[in-house]
């Protein structure tokens, strides 16, 4: 391990990508200060935000905004600095820049251009709330903010149905019951977990499932900062597709379509996708039942 650097000790030429907090003030690294004091401008996503974390820390680093609105702007003054053998920092109003911010252009142009690019890492979090809420680990994928307009969320949730490990995203808090109402549409009623107000005063994970974490949802709960982990799909239970079968054929007498697909789904574990194209091939036999006999004995006759 290599010895810490002294905070007098100049930085080398470059871009350093440093965490912040999350929420608590306290949760920066020894490194992330002391690049802070060192570089000769902090890149922020709201300087007034970074503003607030450099007055705790007595950091007098000149600030300026780089944002998702001047991203086009600045990046060639940045990338001019850089040549100029300036030390940069970029930072977020809170966590680990990129992750779900802007600058993943100003890294991709930094490091074409030859110049030496840093993490600084620190709070994350998604990391954070997987570290807590007891979902599946080993695999899992973060997908930022799904669309806003319930349509094209359940269609990105769609997409998703397939992933065999933990699904993590962010969502505001008013949307929260929509989201859940969706999850359950899609996957059935799979375990949620949901993480508010990470390392504040606040701080609060519940798990349950979808539809039941719904009803937990009071006023305090609508507020703050969530992060919302999807357990995994469970392993199907009805791998056999003539018992697939037997379950959908009732269901669909007495449901329609959409119901019968989200009830076997849940009963199952099945992606609700293959259930759907299940239950959509069974319609289609119901209502033409002699279609295959009719090609077998078409190929005979010829």
């Amino acid at each position: 391990m290599e010895t810490p650097t002294s905070a007098a000790a100049p930085l080398a030429p470059g871009l350093y990508v440093v965490a912040t907090p999350i929420g608590n003030a306290r949760d920066i690294t020894l490194r992330a200060l002391d690049v802070l004091h060192g570089v000769d401008v902090i890149y922020c996503e709201d300087t007034r935000v970074t503003g607030k974390l450099a007055a705790l820390h007595a950091i007098k680093t000149r600030r300026r905004a780089y944002h998702e609105h001047n991203a086009s702007a600045m990046r060639p003054k940045i990338l001019a600095e850089l040549a100029a053998g300036k030390s940069l920092a970029l930072v977020s109003d809170a966590g680990t820049p990129l992750i779900s911010d802007p600058g993943q252009p100003l890294i991709r142009a930094a490091r074409a251009a030859g110049h030496g690019v840093y993490a600084v890492p620190g709070a994350s979090a998604p990391i954070a709330a997987l570290s807590v809420a007891g979902q599946a680990t080993d695999r899992f994928t973060f997908v930022g903010f799904l669309p806003t307009k319930s349509g094209r969320r359940r269609q990105a949730l769609a997409e998703l149905g397939d992933q065999s490990g933990t699904l993590v995203l962010f969502e505001a808090p008013r949307r929260l019951r929509a989201l859940l109402a969706d999850i359950v549409d899609q996957f059935g009623d799979r375990e949620v977990s949901l993480a508010r107000e990470l390392t504040k005063k606040f701080e609060t994970v519940i798990s349950a499932p979808a539809s039941a974490l719904a009803d937990q949802l009071d006023d305090d709960m609508l507020r703050g900062e969530c992060v919302v982990l999807v357990a995994p799909a469970p392993r199907p239970t009805l791998p056999d597709g003539d018992r697939l079968d037997a379950l959908l054929e009732p269901a669909l007498e007495a449901l329609s379509l959409r119901d019968a697909v989200s009830e076997v789904a849940s009963a199952t574990g099945l992606a609700r996708r293959s259930v759907y194209d299940r239950a959509l091939a069974l319609n289609k036999k119901k209502k033409n039942p002699h279609a295959t006999s009719q090609k077998q004995t078409t190929r005979q006759d010829t």
